[in-house]
């Protein structure tokens, strides 16, 4: 497996069709997305300013590696009362980080009954999980399809349905399904990114920040009129969801701006695995990760990218200490790209340490790289 390495490119057809996502979008989203494990994570918290309160996680950059910049991940806490500032702050006290950490999300949050407050953990501490970035790339391109800029509708059956789901009797989906579907969306519209850039003023450095959504819904539609529906109610207490959406990709600047975007194959496959947890979903994480590494690193001989094993297995998540089953799952994973045809090949180069790097060949006609 390791030695999987084949020579040669191929060159893209013309048949194959494409759709472009956002560069600045790609070069942030293995940061945004990390989760509670990684080392460069600093515990959730909440903050009160002038301007409000948040809930909010910071994402250090490491110095050594120019990919890995600094963001916060926050949810603007809007039209809190003082009594409900401090009852948040009283069930901010019952969430067992340690929990969370060492046997799942879902066991760290049992102590808070408010469900309310237990999603909104919730959705922040698995922000941009891969379920939510294949929504995401789903978007991306509808917006290709559409043709009208950052402005993509959609109906919910039908993205449910691309999403693998499996239809009941009546033709719809599982109330259960549809409400972690409207839950993802409106993670995906409340939770801001925060970023930092640097920016020459004459002789001194300063920085520009920027605050953004992945995306936000400007409108949703509700097929039978008398049905009582709010969107953010049913993703705080219900499961509900509305029967249509249009949303705007926050991100998008379109690929006529400067040509700087990532180009994905328009067949690729965002279902979701029958009864497994999205956190387990290492084939997102990878092709998201070598696409990010595609517009910050200088691609070699075409296609060709040398990554550190380390930052590989980090921004995979694959912490622990075993690290033969880190092994195991990431040359799985890399099989399955392989299969897939994203990856041509990949081989095992051995540093001065004891982590090497991996030397990844891409396939053109999957994954291409527009700066």
């Amino acid at each position: 497996m390791q030695s999987a390495f084949k020579s040669g490119l191929r060159v893209a057809s013309p048949k194959n069709r494409f759709f472009p996502v956002d560069g600045q979008l790609l070069m942030v989203l293995p940061r945004a997305a990390v989760s509670l494990k990684n080392p460069d994570v600093h515990l959730p918290i909440l903050r009160s300013d002038a301007e409000g309160h948040y809930l909010e996680m910071q994402v250090e950059a490491d110095s050594k590696e120019s990919s890995e910049v600094a963001v916060i991940r926050r949810v603007p806490l809007e039209n809190l009362s003082e009594e409900e500032w401090q009852e948040l702050k009283a069930q901010y006290a019952l969430l067992d980080l340690q929990a969370c950490t060492d046997q799942g999300v879902s066991k760290g949050l049992e102590k808070i009954q408010d469900r309310k407050i237990q999603r909104l953990f919730m959705a922040l501490l698995t922000f941009l999980n891969p379920r939510q970035v294949s929504i995401v790339l789903y978007l991306y391109k509808l917006a290709a399809e559409q043709g009208n800029g950052p402005i993509v509708s959609f109906r919910s059956n039908d993205l449910l349905e691309h999403l693998g789901y499996t239809r009941t009797k009546d033709g719809g989906f599982a109330s259960k399904l549809r409400s972690q579907f409207n839950r993802d969306l409106v993670a995906l519209h409340r939770t801001e990114l925060v970023m930092a850039q640097s920016l020459q003023k004459g002789n001194q450095l300063g920085a520009k920040v920027m605050i953004k959504s992945v995306l936000r819904i400007k409108d949703y539609e509700i097929d039978n009129v008398p049905r009582d529906f709010d969107l953010s109610k049913a993703a705080d207490y219900t499961y509900e969801l509305a029967d249509a959406y249009t949303i705007s990709l926050e991100f998008f600047d379109g690929p006529a701006r400067t040509g700087d975007y990532v180009l994905f194959a328009s067949d690729i496959d965002i279902s979701q695995k029958l009864g497994s947890n999205a956190k387990s979903d290492y084939k997102t994480k990878l092709l998201i990760y070598l696409a990010s590494r595609m517009k910050w690193d200088a691609l070699r001989d075409g296609q060709c990218l040398i990554i550190s094993k380390q930052y590989l297995f980090k921004n995979l998540d694959l912490l622990g200490s075993n690290s033969s089953r880190n092994n195991q799952i990431f040359w799985r994973t890399v099989e399955e790209l392989q299969q897939e045809g994203y990856i041509l090949g990949a081989q095992e180069i051995p540093g001065k340490k004891k982590a090497g790097s991996i030397q990844f060949q891409l396939n053109a006609e999957k994954l291409s790289c527009h700066c």
